[in-house]
């Protein structure tokens, strides 16, 4: 009798597990449905899962059927589930500006990166909010001005050149075509170096930077499994050895600075008016400068550099994939750039020279409408939100604004790509200005675009202008792909050869941060 009757505990328990499982289910059903009301999605979703493993499998499919489901009604968005989280997804471009508009603490909250508070701290300036937020966007101001974006602008050409022609040797090595993809980021991450900490960061020191740097991007896809050897707590450890040597050349600048030496790099520039502000602190009594020390700084630059490298790796892959398909605006671009510089001149191209293109400054802006690097801008809810008259956004919501389906509205024939539309006779940069969202809107606007907007027209001039280039065509060559910010799908494969009589012989960088 004692095997049958725990032959029936078993069964019993089983079935209490099955029923309570039941439970589980229905309940998430109907908080889901709860909380989609009237709103265009999925009438069901898996349970537990949601709809995560077709947004693993191909994400371009899953925010166009977001994107289908948004334009399904007047709304303008859309909702999901996504193991545990209902998200909405936001099409029309006032709502989007509504999201923007509205990051404060009982409102909206800027995500970033799914575990970016574990893997880069809750003091990463993407966190920030309010009157803290805006003091730490003053201070960084400076770092931006037409004299800083000068300096950058002839570092920023050098190390373009030293790649571009690497790439160039790479390609005539083998028969095969070339990816970008990779060599790209290795480019912007060598220019961000330079432009940020300059003379600061030696040979070694870059070593073990970019072995750090390569270890926290593997972590940023990884789940946040943060035990020993794991690739998550070895990316967080990374993180904090990279903001240690931020914060080593932070110092050194200071040191220089105090000198009244000319700044060479982006943190000369911020030390040279973060020393102003503490000696002003000390001759009137009162504390010590915020955002000053350099633990904090090195902490900020890590958030610089993390911004400038995937979505800038992101629009010049976009921008060769554009001009091989569209050759006549290649032909102008190339037109434009000769009236300007000539590689055979050995100068550097000038803040005025750069002025002079205003084509090749339309074709880059086009590039970042057309292509937005960061399609999506998440955001967490942090109280129930009024998003429109008939609905309200539930506590606790991952929102997604989406920069990429405002690029694609208002604009006269937004699906083609036209850089005429940002000449001064048409102006739609301006008329359209709040379609233009790649870059943000609100407190939290990129306050490196006009930086970002610089690298993107200079590679463009010395690309077009010192190699030839032609795109490896295979089917589904140009479809997006998310990694995690959008480029093409084969990573822009090409082939390259050198198209002037000679390359330019510029300045060594040394000579340049001496």
């Amino acid at each position: 009798m004692t095997p049958l009757l725990s032959s029936f505990s078993l069964t019993d328990i089983a079935s209490y597990l099955v029923c309570f499982l039941l439970l589980l289910i229905l309940l998430e059903q109907i908080s889901y449905l709860a909380k989609k009301a009237s709103i265009p999605g999925p009438s069901f979703v898996v349970p537990f899962l949601g709809n995560a493993i077709p947004l693993v499998r191909n994400p371009t499919n899953f925010w166009d059927l977001q994107s289908s489901l948004a334009k399904s009604t007047p709304l303008g968005f859309s909702a999901n589930y996504i193991i545990g989280n209902f998200i909405v997804f936001i099409r029309d471009t006032e709502l989007s500006h509504k999201v923007f508009a509205n990051v404060r603490p009982d409102a909206f909250h800027l995500v970033g990166h799914p575990f970016g508070k574990k893997l880069f701290g809750e003091h990463n300036l993407i966190y920030m909010m309010g009157q803290e937020h805006k003091n730490l966007r003053r201070r960084i101001a400076p770092n931006f001005t037409p004299k800083a974006l000068s300096t950058y602008t002839a570092l920023q050409q050098i190390i373009i050149l030293d790649h571009l022609k690497s790439w160039v040797a790479k390609a005539q090595s083998q028969t095969d075509s070339i990816p970008l993809r990779i060599l790209a980021r290795d480019m912007n991450l060598d220019t961000s170096q330079t432009v940020f900490v300059g003379p600061y960061l030696g040979l070694k020191a870059r070593e073990r930077f970019e072995r750090d740097y390569f270890l926290f991007n593997v972590g940023l896809m990884k789940l946040p499994i943060d035990f020993p050897g794991t690739a998550f707590r070895n990316a967080r450890l990374a993180v904090d050895r990279l903001i240690q040597t931020l914060a080593t050349c932070t110092e050194m600048s200071k040191t220089r600075m105090q000198k009244r030496e000319e700044p060479s790099c982006l943190i000369d520039y911020w030390m040279q008016e973060t020393l102003r502000e503490i000696e002003e602190a000390k001759l009137t009594g009162e504390p010590a400068a915020p955002f000053s020390t350099d633990a904090e700084i090195g902490g900020y630059l890590f958030d610089f550099l993390f911004a400038a490298q995937d979505a800038s790796t992101s629009s010049l892959l976009w921008a060769v994939a554009l001009l091989d398909s569209h050759p006549e605006v290649l032909a102008k671009v190339r037109a434009e750039v000769a009236g300007v510089w000539s590689p055979e001149s050995d100068e550097l191209i000038t803040a005025e020279m750069l002025r002079e293109m205003k084509y090749t400054q339309a074709v880059a802006r086009e590039v970042v409408r057309f292509r937005p690097p960061a399609t999506l801008v998440p955001h967490i809810a942090a109280e129930r939100f009024p998003l429109t008259e008939s609905y309200t956004i539930p506590k606790g919501a991952i929102v997604f604004p989406s920069a990429f389906e405002s690029s694609f509205q208002g604009f006269s024939e937004p699906e083609r790509f036209d850089p005429e539309r940002f000449s001064e006779e048409r102006q739609e940069d301006q008329v359209f200005k709040r379609n233009f969202l790649a870059f943000g809107a609100g407190p939290h606007q990129c306050v490196g675009q006009r930086y970002a907007l610089n690298h993107l027209v200079l590679f463009i001039a010395l690309f077009a202008t010192l190699i030839n280039f032609k795109r490896d065509r295979r089917d589904g060559c140009d479809e997006i792909a998310y990694v995690p910010t959008i480029c093409p799908k084969d990573d822009c494969r090409v082939f390259l050869s050198q198209r002037c009589t000679r390359y330019p012989s510029f300045p060594a960088l040394e000579d340049l941060m001496k």
